[in-house]
Formats: C-alpha cells, structure tokens, sequence
C-alpha cells in the first residue's frame, strides 16, 4: 500500500511542480473571475436583495461562489490540462512506461484536482473572512469539501477527457452539462424558487449538494445530518471513476 501511495504521489508531485512554473498566471486567472463576480453581483445586486434564506446576498453568493470556485479549478484542470498530458505530450504513456498503471495515474490525477480546488477555494474563502463576509470556525470544513468537490468534478471531467478526440468536444461538456448545473443548482438565487420539476431534476447534481454544504457552513448552520449531502458527489465520483479506468485502459493500453 505504501508503495502504491508512492507512485500515485509521484504523479501528483509532477503535476504540482510543472503548475508552479506558471503559478502566479494560473492564480489570477482562477482568482479574479469569480472574485469579481462575488464582489459585483454581492455588494451590487445584494443592494436590492436584502437578505436570504436567513443571511445576507453576500454571504448566500459567497457560498456559491467557493462552490463554483473549487468545481471550476477541477474542471478545467481535468480537461484541459489533463488531455494536454494524455494526447499532446503524452505524458501518460512515458508514465505508463516507468512503469505506473493506469490506476496509479489516475488516483494522482485525481490527488492534484483535489488540490486545485483547494487551492482554488482556498483563496476565495480568505477573502470572505478577511472582509467579514463570514467568520467562524465552521469556516475551515470548507476546505476539505473544496477538495471532495475536487474529487467529484474531476473524476467526470477526466471521464470526459477520457472520451475527447481533440479540445473542442469539451465546449459540449462545459454548455450542456457545467453551465446549467451551476444555473439550476442555487448558486445565485434560492433553490426554493425553482419549479418543483426542476428541483426534483436539479436535486440529482452533485453541484446542488455541495452548494447546500458549504452554504450551511458560511451560515453557520451546518448539523452533522448534512453530510448526507456527500452522498450524491460521491456516488457520481465513484460511477465516473470506474467508468475512466475503463476507457484509459481501452485508449493507452489498446
């Protein structure tokens, strides 16, 4: 088991030391989008708004926004960066030579898209607590849930990696599947103010879920029965891993 862990470490390490080269760029481009948007729509829009669902708009859009954050870091890391390794540079077969198996780089994959979304969520949430957005000591399981919401975007996003023939194909995934999530999953507004037929769908997203987490531990409402909310984003990471295994294996191996 050590030795496994050793392998998987590697692949994390060397994705790590390759992102640090172009840190600082990578930083801001991941920080600034949705730094804007929570400073924006929450000190503009929450002007009008008032409070909701017992809290300020900024703080309900602040739980969003970490959400999205560490959702986004995941996504984009595991296609793009991730296809650039697998079908570009090819990076994987030289791996696959050393030898690593496929399992062994896809749980390190997997450790560094856990890792950017906490780096990613990471550096929203010292914004919401250094402006007093919030505060509490609640805030600190936000970031192991930054990197389970890692764990879960990133296992589907490699599944889609996975699946892709060159970069385009992932506009699909990103407009059919990533935009409406982040739409229907109350990011923005109450979830309550959905039809009930599109709660009922919306409530099957991991997104959703995640989003009800985090949103409870800004508000310091979280009780232990919302961990039940993990159930969902853990069952999505575990069919979608699975589902990668096979396909690398089909696509490197042959």
């Amino acid at each position: 088991m050590a030795d496994a862990c050793n392998r998987w470490f590697s692949v994390w390490m060397r994705n790590a030391l390759t992102w640090s080269k172009s840190a600082r760029t990578a930083l801001l481009g991941g920080f600034a989008d949705p730094l804007f948007n929570l400073l924006a729509l929450g000190y503009g829009l929450g002007f009008y708004v008032g409070r909701v669902d017992d809290m300020s708009y900024l703080q309900f859009l602040a739980a969003g926004i970490l959400s999205t954050s560490a959702m986004n870091s995941a996504t984009h890391e595991g296609l793009y960066m991730a296809y650039t390794r697998m079908a570009v540079l090819r990076t994987w077969d030289a791996m696959l030579a050393a030898p690593l198996s496929i399992l062994d780089i896809m749980l390190g994959e997997l450790l560094w898209l856990g890792t950017r979304s906490l780096i990613s969520a990471g550096l929203i949430l010292c914004v919401v607590t250094a402006s007093g957005m919030a505060s509490g000591w609640m805030l600190l399981g936000i970031l192991p849930l930054a990197v389970m919401t890692g764990f879960c975007f990133g296992a589907m996003a490699l599944l889609v990696t996975s699946l892709a023939a060159r970069y385009d194909f992932f506009s699909y995934y990103i407009t059919l599947i990533v935009t409406p999530m982040v739409l229907l999953s109350g990011v923005f507004f109450p979830f309550a103010a959905l039809p009930e037929q599109i709660r009922q769908l919306a409530a099957l997203l991991p997104l959703y879920h995640i989003v009800t987490m985090v949103r409870g531990l800004v508000g310091g409402s979280f009780v232990p029965a919302d961990l039940a909310h993990m159930l969902v984003p853990l069952v999505y990471m575990s069919l979608a891993l699975v589902l990668v295994h096979r396909r690398l294996s089909n696509r490197l191996l042959g």
